[in-house]
Parts: C-alpha cells; structure tokens; sequence
C-alpha cells in the first residue's frame, strides 16, 4: 500500500466522507424510526446527534467505489488503507456519548465511575450515581484494534487486498456488546441496539469467512508454488 501517492486519499475522501455522513444519517434514523416518523423534518439535522457506524462504513465505502474509480486505484486497497484511521475515527466520536451521558454500563465504585445525572439514569438506578464509563472502555478497544491494523499492514506488506479490511469488522461485535449496558434506559434505543448487535455479528460472520477463504488461497498458492 505504500507505493501509492498519499495525496490519492484527499481525492477519495471527497466521496466517501460526505456519503459516509449520509449513510450514518440514514442508518440511525431507520433504527430508530420511532423518534422520526413524526418529526420528519428532523431528519437532516445531524447537528441534534444520531449517527450509526454501520451506515457510516457502508455509505463511506459507496464513496470510495466513485472515489477508487476516478483515482484508478483498486477499491480493496483503497479500504485496506481507511480502515485504521475508521478505527481510530470510531475511538474519537465515542467521547460524544460521555458529552451526552448516554450508552453507560452498570453501577461500579470503581475510582473511574462515570457520573450519570439523576434525569439520565434508569428509574432502577436512580440511587446509584456512578457507572461503567463503556464509552471509554471500547475507545481504548478501538485504538487497540487500529495499532494491531497498522501493524498488520506494515508487517506483512504482501497481503492480498482485502485482508486489512476483513479484520476490522472485529471491533464493531465487541462495541456493540459493550453498548447495551444494564443501566441503559428500555424503549427505541434499546431495540436499535438489539439490531445493531445482529448488524454486527453479520458483518463479524462475513469478515470471519473472508479471512478463511484468503487464507485457503494462500496455503493452496504456497503448496502449488
């Protein structure tokens, strides 16, 4: 991935950034179609929150299929090559739910307990004031999971396009674990984490499966050679 003009990613990034914000957009308001089928203005105004990560990959990537195109590079390595600044991306934007106080775990004494405020705690847990920060818990698990991608390109130069990609999905099963907290508040948002949880462990099943494939073409072109 190396040989490659760095310059080629701002000529990319004008497709996949603005339609990854769309996707996100998208994504977050059929998951939770409750708080919008009334509101239907409400819509484009992404400045009040509500953006999914998943809409975010799948639309960015539709950007770059435009992106990739125009810049003659093949998609594959266009992606192998975002994928750690995606997760890197995902580490940054989980910070908002510490600003917004939502998607906590459950009641913990621990010295790094987040302070829930009583209007935003569950009616359970109201005698409770401080939670499982699970916002910083899958930031640190998402720049953990960026370094083992770095380390992987760089390490193995010779990969087939792709591989990079198929070991990022790894992060987003875990993360969505992690969201559906026992302090989280029933309704809407609880069923869109139950969807995001499936979304997820299909996207998880089908990077697993890549993997496999890659990597019985390997050992077939090693045992052929």
């Amino acid at each position: 991935m190396r040989e490659w003009d760095p310059a080629i990613a701002g000529e990319v990034a004008i497709w996949a950034v603005p339609c990854g914000v769309v996707g996100a957009r998208l994504y977050h308001v059929v998951t939770d179609w409750s708080a919008f089928s009334g509101h239907l203005g409400d819509i484009p105004l992404i400045q009040q929150g509500g953006l999914g990560i998943y809409g975010a990959i799948l639309g960015g990537a539709l950007g770059a299929v435009v992106g990739a195109r125009r810049a003659g590079i093949p998609l594959l390595v266009i992606l192998d090559c975002t994928a750690p600044g995606t997760a890197l991306a995902q580490a940054i934007g989980r910070f908002g739910n510490y600003a917004n106080q939502e998607l906590f775990g459950g009641p913990t004494n621990l010295p790094w307990g987040l302070e829930i405020d009583p209007a935003n705690r569950p009616a359970k847990y109201l005698d409770d004031a401080t939670f499982h920060p699970t916002f910083l818990y899958e930031s640190i698990w998402n720049l953990i999971v960026m370094a083992i991608l770095l380390r992987v390109a760089r390490r193995w130069r010779r990969l087939r396009p792709g591989y990079v990609l198929a070991l990022y999905p790894r992060p987003l099963l875990a993360g969505a674990l992690l969201r559906r907290g026992p302090a989280r508040r029933p309704g809407p948002r609880d069923r869109a984490a139950a969807a995001h949880q499936v979304v997820a462990a299909v996207v998880f099943a089908c990077s697993l499966a890549v993997l496999l494939q890659m990597r019985r073409r390997r050992g077939r072109c090693q045992a052929s050679a």
